[in-house]
């Protein structure tokens, strides 16, 4: 096992000593994806199926949910504040894990951020499940300071005597990353096990939380893989920022603060078409490829648009033939249902 390393061992040790409730199912599977890398003549492709984290239908958000809910109970919180746009993942299985512990789930649902929208965007996929699971909505405008109405809900609901605890946009904190170093570790371990040492991961990048923990576990372990985040926002620099500042932060809890580099971490731009939402031709050819080559699900805001970047890296050359790439599948179903004439254009053999 890739954990009888001592720098694994630590990396185990340091992750086990947070407070953690376990929520998501794990390990994930790991998967290859061998037609997918034979239709774009290589490299080695893996998926590693961060969407069959299981609770809220999955998705990346529960592996951090772990670890800043467990922050919420300790603080003897009796609701939870958290938001986004209305096909915001996050709040769909903040929700969820609210209605599993038995937590009032207060979303500020954030309108206006993606323009042109089909009708189901503002009433199906993931805001449906977010009241499904029982969520008291808050209609809110969008604003790029993503926790500002977020806060006057947390504080609004302090005034009534409640005691708030606010996740952040994307639960993307220091707290949250812990969640994606401890995939390092999961990861290296399902990767031993397959006799294969993978050169790079890829994925979606779009709060930051994701990318941060992920680049703090490789960095404890100074380990040789190198983490590439898609820019799915057209926010390249803002996201990168957030990357860097989480990470950071997170290298510290872990004991690596001296170690940390932000010319480590890597935000790819170019893949995020027109816009945060918007699913323009490219993004469509990648959600059809995965799911003809591969019968993977993306949704064309998050995983779709991740999935857009590894096949524009590979075309462009980025990685040698002999390479193995990680594609870590961030979860998103739910957003498909938001998008049927997108969706259906998709399923058409010419977009």
């Amino acid at each position: 096992m890739a954990t009888s390393k001592p720098g694994l061992r630590k990396l185990s040790e340091l992750i086990a000593a947070a407070t953690r409730i376990p929520l998501a199912h794990l390990p994930t599977p790991l998967e290859t994806m061998p037609r997918l890398s034979a239709e774009l003549g290589g490299p080695r492709l893996l998926v590693k199926r961060d969407d069959c984290t299981g609770l809220g239908v999955g998705g990346n958000k529960i592996r951090k949910l772990e670890f800043v809910m467990a922050a919420a109970l300790a603080e003897g919180a009796d609701c939870v504040v958290c938001g986004g746009v209305p096909q915001s993942n996050t709040s769909r299985q903040v929700a969820a894990v609210c209605a599993k512990l038995g937590l009032e789930c207060h979303l500020g649902v954030m309108y206006g951020r993606v323009s042109n929208v089909e009708p189901e965007y503002e009433v199906s996929g993931n805001l449906l499940l977010s009241r499904l699971y029982g969520a008291t909505i808050h209609k809110v405008p969008w604003s790029e300071d993503r926790n500002t109405h977020l806060e006057s809900i947390r504080d609004r609901l302090t005034r009534e005597g409640r005691k708030p605890f606010l996740v952040p946009y994307g639960a993307s904190n220091p707290v949250g990353a812990m969640g994606y170093a401890a995939m390092v570790v999961e990861l290296l371990d399902q990767c031993a096990a397959m006799g294969v040492s993978p050169n790079f991961i890829v994925h979606a990048s779009g709060s930051g939380g994701t990318q941060a923990g992920i680049t703090a576990g490789l960095t404890v372990l100074d380990w040789p893989m190198r983490c590439i985040g898609i820019d799915i926002d057209a926010q390249t620099e803002r996201v990168k920022a957030d990357v860097c500042r989480i990470g950071r932060e997170a290298a510290c809890q872990l004991g690596a603060e001296s170690s940390w580099n932000d010319g480590l971490v890597e935000v790819v731009a170019g893949f995020a078409g027109p816009g945060y939402g918007i699913p323009d031709p490219p993004t469509l050819e990648a959600i059809r490829m995965a799911a003809r080559l591969e019968g993977l699900l993306l949704d064309p805001v998050y995983s779709g648009k991740g999935m857009r970047g590894l096949i524009g890296l590979i075309r462009a050359g980025r990685f040698s033939f002999d390479d193995t790439v990680v594609w870590l599948h961030t979860g998103g179903l739910p957003g498909l249902f938001a998008y049927p004439a997108a969706m259906d254009r998709a399923a058409m053999s010419d977009v």
